[in-house]
Parts: C-alpha cells; structure tokens; sequence
C-alpha cells in the first residue's frame, strides 16, 4: 500500500513581493552543535551574514524565530527570505481577463516570465498576481514562454491545482496561438507537423531529434501581407518551444526569434524586438464548476500591423 505523505506545514513568514520564503529542512543526520553551524556549512553567505540573520530574527521556525544558540534538531525545517537581488523591470502590464474564486485567467506580456526561475523573480507573472490581486495561494497550472504574450491560466486553491493542472496533461485544453513570421509560397498550409523534440539542461534552445514522435502541431496560413504571414497554431502536445521548433523547421522562423534559426543575444533590458507569438486562446471545461470557458487574448502583435 503507498502511504501518502504528510502535508507540508504552512510558512510562518509571509511573502515578499509575492515570492514565497526559501524552506530549509535540517537534515536528519549530522554532527553539528547548534542549528548556526550548520547554516554557516550549508548557505554560501558567509558565517557573519548568517549572524547577523540569526540576530535580527530572519530565520522562523514554528515556534518563532531561531536563536543563535539553537541546538541542532534533526529533521526540523525553518524558513527565511532570501535577499533579492534587483531586476530589470518589465515595463509591460499583465491584464487579468478572467477571475473566479477557483481560477484566475491572465494576459501576459512579451519579457514577463511565467514563475520565478533563474534571475527572473519577482519580474514574473505569478509574483506580481500574487501581490497585485493578494492571492498569496496563486499557483500556474500551465507555464508560458517568457518570451510569448497572451493566456495563462492560475489557480486559487491549493487544493485544486492538481484539477486544472491535469487539464493539460490530459490534453482537455484547446489551445490557439497566433505567429507573425516569413510567408512563403511554396509551402503547402495547413498541415500537421510532428517530430521528436528534446531539451538539454543547459542548453537554452530545444532541438529536434531522430526518434518516436512526441510533439505535434497543426499550422495554417490565415492571411498573408507582403513577405509575412500571419499563422493559427494549434498544439497537441506542449514541448518545450515546441511551436517555435516546428515553425523553424518549415523554414518560416517566427520574427523576433532569438533562438531559431539561430542563437542570437539580446542585451537585458532590451525589450524592442519581441518575439511575434501570442497564445491567443483557451477553451476547457472547468473541472471544479463544470463552466464551459472561451477566453481570448486582447493583444496584437506589432510585426502584423506595422506590416499593414
């Protein structure tokens, strides 16, 4: 029989900028004295850093904040917030088009990172929702390419996360994206791509790869402008810059691209040429209320009207 594992216990430090505390759980086996030598061995700040947070009280555990001469307890957890560092600031709004109190449905921006990773924190969109809407809760139940405009759909509970989330891993989702990239003529539209995509750790772009398919898309031409077109993409499955990928392959790149066809840098702070893609549309059923939803994006993507 699997035994299920025991809830973990709240925070006992509130959010900062709608970016959760770092939780810290004391390993169940050590030598160590006292709990402040072990986080001298185990932070990379330095033994007067972790002092000086000792002394003001920065690390909480459930019965309040760690005293400097606290004794080792192995297996307990504490929590602290951890500096955060500047960022760049997008300067692009998130629009909320849909709000309930199982669900929050949001326009994301060009530059503006689904979750904190990496150097981008609270620059994101779940950071600045949790803060801006006071959902400490907040929770995607999909992620979008920092670099992709348009719908990403939140969850409110905790609870149900799981519900929504398995909305996309069941394919119970139809998903519409919008690209602005090269027409060309001899290309035969529509068509449904499919290939085997693989991402590297490490590596920022996805590639295509010999092997069993796992990623299909379905791409048409909806109207053409001069040299560009303006495409309806359909994806089935949802692999890493799968869209991207499959558009590259066809030999019409999506404009703005800055890894296909190739890696080119782009300075921080550099928001001038975003990438044409726009997740246009979601449609599911709720599977907490049983609510038929149809939402759509507000944005446009510039590359089409300038092409105008």
């Amino acid at each position: 029989m699997t035994r299920r594992r025991s809830p973990l216990p709240p925070a006992p430090l509130p959010q900062r900028r709608g970016v959760d505390p770092v939780r810290l759980k004391m390993p169940l086996d050590g030598e160590w004295a006292t709990v402040r030598d072990h986080l001298v061995e185990r932070l990379p700040v330095g033994a007067d850093v972790v002092d000086a947070m000792l002394g003001d009280g920065a690390f909480v555990g459930l019965d309040g904040p760690v005293r400097a001469d606290a004794l080792f307890a192995p297996g307990t957890t504490l929590w602290f917030h951890r500096e955060l560092a500047e960022e760049i600031p997008v300067p692009f709004a998130i629009e909320v088009l849909y709000r309930d109190e199982h669900l929050v449905v949001a326009d994301k921006p060009h530059f503006l990172a689904t979750t904190p990773r990496g150097s981008h924190i609270t620059e994101t969109a779940l950071s600045r929702l949790r803060h801006d809407l006071e959902l400490p809760a907040l929770s995607p139940a999909h992620r979008l390419d920092r670099m992709t405009a348009g719908l990403v759909m939140f969850c409110v509970r905790t609870e149900e996360r799981g519900a929504y989330q398995t909305l996309f891993r069941d394919r119970k989702v139809s998903k519409e994206y919008e690209a602005i990239a090269p027409y060309e003529p001899g290309l035969t539209l529509p068509r449904t791509v499919r290939s085997r995509i693989e991402k590297v750790r490490g590596i920022v772009a996805a590639r295509e790869i010999e092997g069993e398919p796992n990623s299909e898309s379905r791409i048409e031409l909806i109207e053409r402008r001069g040299d560009l077109g303006r495409y309806r993409l359909n994806p089935v499955t949802g692999r890493t810059h799968q869209l991207r990928v499959h558009m590259n392959a066809l030999g019409v790149p999506i404009v703005g691209d800055p890894y296909f066809p190739v890696l080119t840098e782009q300075a921080p702070g550099d928001f001038n040429r975003p990438l044409q893609l726009l997740a246009r549309r979601l449609e599911f059923t709720d599977p907490v209320t049983g609510v038929e939803h149809r939402i759509e994006s507000g944005r446009t993507l510039e590359a089409w009207s300038v092409a105008g």
